[in-house]
């Protein structure tokens, strides 16, 4: 029989064989035609022969996602040797090899193991590793083969990246040159082992992106890798091997990392509810994430309108270019070193360190004893901590500092850059200097400040004012008393907000008349309006009655001027005229969540797709306040009256007068002045003062369980038992009978899984304690997906209480902003 008369037999009685049985094994001189697939053992993952797309006509040999209706492949053996048909067959030979064979029965592609084969096989794992292994050895040690020591362009769960000296192996990312052409691209990301190791993202032989050195918690040049609740992370250096490796929490997530064809290092989680994959985060941040942008001796950090400087002691090589923004050059010293000694350091904190190439390491120093061993070495231009956890290990430098950058929000790396001693006797004089001026001053501001108090007390004396009363003393500075009788002179930012004119508003409100006016609120009455351009607005005007007075209003405009997301809403300006002082929104022609939910009427034109909408986009607007805007908002008075509207029903969050920001990796503070709305308010701030991120998290579980039950949580009356709404929500979710929560006029439109799920997550985020609550990161991932959740535990505020005389409706008059039953505790500290 002829060669090829042979492969064609033996590939038809393979294909019998496969079709009848449901395996993740091959043996040898068994194959996989092009329409034979493979499954891993938990059917995660499949293999076989594929096309990239619809316009392509080359095969290929591949891995993807089982379970996932949106192809996703993960790995492909031929990407550089495609078929042009469908003869293509996988095989495995005795010697332990696959192959990939044409229809000339010629192997195209094969996996070129060096080690001795006794009964091998072929195995999909279900991590989607393809192995090859003998038939009794099932050590991962001792495979023959495996497709993880040759990723293409996805690094999946339990993969190790990067170096195994032992073997020779050397793991890393090339990205795909389009999306439907999976040979070799342009980028690669890949450890480089030159000084200390480090990630760099090339594009050819051009370094694009650079991840810094591993300093004991993650990369120094990725922030944003933090510990999560999705996945766990790790870095190995000794040696026998170098490597990167992720393992996830939970495994009914699934998430990859991929190198896309635009060189954009990205990693994706998979939301089944809505069929697609979601970007969960970038390795490249911003434009100072480009490698070297600032050059040498450089520093970039996005938040300056020049994103580059020179670090102190050095300035711009050629300052013309500088000024024109071509930083390339970077930057060179004022005053050069001397190896004769008195050379010191300036220490920058919160940076990623340089690139490492030109580095030397040891495991076992000090900082002392690395800032020694850098004193010795005359070319050493700088030194720092290889773990910023245990402060042990030591980094020196001894070339040009390239591709530094601060930030300025995160606690990240020290760095100690060498400086000539002339240069450091330059900033001590300096700092003499400074003192010499800033401490009269200072002599002077506090007698200036006593004085002020003191005319102050004898205001409040006269005039019987509350402790909390706050006075104008013009528009650029405002001076602050609060219940500890001490002064804040906070400057006016400049928030590039626009101011309007008294005039203009009073025209564009019909001189505030009460036809245009929307509702009450507990910072003032709120005012549609309507400005010459035609433009709607509403206008939130201050009340001299209100509780909440300039704090609020100055600390709303800071908070949201600078805001901009899709479910937030948006601040158009101020006005500051004499004793007024409004703010100017956006109009939102369908009002407020409360004027819907809560009315007995107009709920029913709230559907459940309409009501799960609403609650997924306030879910988005509360994460980007915690986690993705420029400084970390804590709201502090989420409730329905603070949902805005807008023509297509789209939820927006407003009402920013009592919202807090944290700086840096901040989450939690505290206070003795406790404000919001009791309902909404968590346990712990409402009795303790302390609020954080989980405090909203309580709020917004709070605001779910209303919306899907369209009854207030404060005010609920029920037959049975003197609960309120959240109490009423776990006691039916106990007896398993939490749909009976639902609004009866969504009965016929909701669908059960959905809200069996929602009330579910609603009560993981009203739980007691703060630290059993998810963050919104987890709510957001949970709304959008079907993980598994786990048991919720006893909410917050669960207790009876006695029943008043005469209860109070669960329903409310529509308002258009805050409640006006915003309540004020003053707690004072013990």
């Amino acid at each position: 029989m002829k060669p090829i008369h042979l492969f064609l037999f033996i590939s038809i009685i393979s294909t019998l064989w496969l079709t009848s049985t449901s395996i993740s094994t091959i043996t040898p001189n068994q194959n996989i035609s092009d329409g034979q697939t493979i499954l891993s053992d938990d059917e995660f993952f499949r293999m076989g022969f594929f096309s990239p797309s619809n316009n392509s006509i080359n095969r290929y040999f591949g891995i993807w996602y089982n379970k996932i209706s949106v192809t996703t492949i993960v790995w492909v053996a031929n990407r550089q040797t495609p078929l042009n048909d469908t003869s293509g067959v996988l095989t495995l030979n005795d010697q332990g090899t696959l192959m990939i064979i044409d229809r000339t029965n010629r192997s195209i592609w094969s996996s070129n193991s060096s080690l001795t084969a006794n009964n091998p096989v072929a195995q999909l794992l279900d991590t989607g590793n393809l192995v090859i292994r003998n038939e009794n050895d099932l050590d991962p040690d001792d495979y023959l083969w495996q497709s993880f020591d040759y990723p293409g362009n996805t690094f999946l769960p339990s993969m190790k990246y990067g170096f195994d000296f032992v073997k020779g192996l050397d793991r890393y990312l090339t990205s795909w040159k389009s999306d439907d052409d999976p040979s070799i691209g342009e980028y690669t990301n890949r450890f480089d082992r030159n000084g200390y190791p480090q990630i760099l993202m090339r594009k050819g032989s051009e370094v694009e992106f650079n991840s810094g050195p591993w300093n004991g918690l993650r990369f120094s040049g990725m922030p944003n890798l933090k510990p999560n609740d999705i996945y766990t992370f790790g870095f190995v250096f000794n040696e026998r091997e170098l490597y990167y490796k992720y393992e996830l929490v939970n495994n009914s997530v699934v998430s990859r990392l991929i190198l896309d064809p635009d060189g954009k290092i990205q990693r994706y989680i998979w939301i089944e509810r809505r069929l697609e994959w979601e970007l969960y985060l970038s390795g490249q941040m911003d434009n100072c994430d480009r490698y070297s942008l600032c050059g040498p001796y450089g520093i970039c950090n996005i938040k300056d309108s020049a994103a580059c400087g020179c670090l102190s002691g050095f300035e711009p090589r050629f300052p013309e270019q500088w000024r024109r923004a071509d930083w390339s050059n970077g930057c060179v010293r004022k005053a050069e070193l001397s190896c004769e000694g008195g050379d010191g350091f300036v220490k920058l904190s919160d940076v990623k360190v340089p690139d490492t190439r030109r580095s030397w390491f040891n495991v076992s120093m000090n900082l002392e004893e690395c800032k020694q061993e850098c004193l010795r070495k005359c070319n050493c231009t700088a030194y720092a901590s290889l773990d910023v956890g245990t402060g042990r290990g030591c980094l020196n430098w001894f070339d040009d500092l390239v591709d530094i950058r601060s930030y300025p929000e995160e606690t990240m790396q020290d760095l100690f850059v060498r400086m000539a001693a002339s240069e450091l006797g330059r900033k001590a004089k300096s700092k003499k200097r400074v003192r010499a001026i800033v401490i009269p001053v200072l002599v002077f501001v506090t007698v200036l400040l006593g004085i002020c108090l003191f005319v102050y007390r004898k205001r409040k004396q006269k005039q019987n004012k509350n402790k909390n009363d706050y006075i104008f003393t013009g528009l650029d500075s405002i001076v602050v008393f609060n219940e500890s009788n001490t002064v804040n002179d906070t400057t006016k930012e400049d928030l590039e907000l626009p101011l309007f004119d008294f005039n203009t508003i009073a025209n564009a409100t019909d001189n505030f008349s009460d036809e245009c006016k929307l509702g009450e609120g507990g910072f003032g009455p709120v005012y549609k309006g309507i400005l010459e351009d035609g433009k709607e607005i509403a206008v939130k005007r201050h009340s001299r009655e209100s509780k909440q007075g300039l704090v609020e209003f100055q600390n709303e405009v800071k908070c949201i001027a600078k805001l901009q997301h899709r479910n937030l809403v948006k601040l158009l300006g101020c006005c500051i005229d004499k004793d007024e002082r409004m703010l100017i929104y956006e109009y939102m022609p369908n009002k407020s969540l409360n004027y819907f939910i809560f009315d007995e009427r107009k709920r029913n034109s709230m559907d459940w797709s309409k009501r799960y909408s609403i609650i997924i986009g306030i879910a988005r607007g509360l994460l980007y306040l915690h986690q993705d805007s420029r400084l970390r908002i804590i709201h502090r008075d989420l409730k329905a009256s603070n949902i805005l509207l807008d023509k297509d029903m789209n939820p927006r969050i407003s009402d920013f007068g009592l919202a807090r920001s944290m700086e840096g990796s901040d989450s939690r503070a505290n206070t003795i002045r406790v404000m919001g709305t009791y309902g909404y308010m968590a346990p712990e701030y409402t009795i303790d003062g302390i609020y954080s991120t989980k405090s909203d998290v309580f709020s917004f579980g709070v605001l779910m369980l209303e919306i899907i039950s369209g009854k207030k949580n404060r005010g609920f009356r029920h037959a049975n038992h003197d609960l309120n709404l959240v109490g009423h929500a776990w006691r039916l979710y106990k007896m398993g009978k939490q749909l009976e929560l639902i609004d009866g006029t969504i009965k016929d439109s909701h669908v059960q899984s959905e809200v069996n799920r929602l009330i579910h997550i609603g009560l993981l985020c009203v739980q007691k304690y703060p630290e059993d609550r998810p963050d919104m990161t987890i709510v957001v991932l949970l709304l959008g997906s079907d993980i598994q959740l786990p048991e919720p535990k006893q909410p917050g505020f669960y207790t009876e209480r006695r029943r008043p005389q005469e209860a109070e409706s669960s329903s409310s008059n529509p308002e258009w902003s805050s409640s006006n039953h915003l309540s004020v505790t003053y707690l004072q500290p013990r």
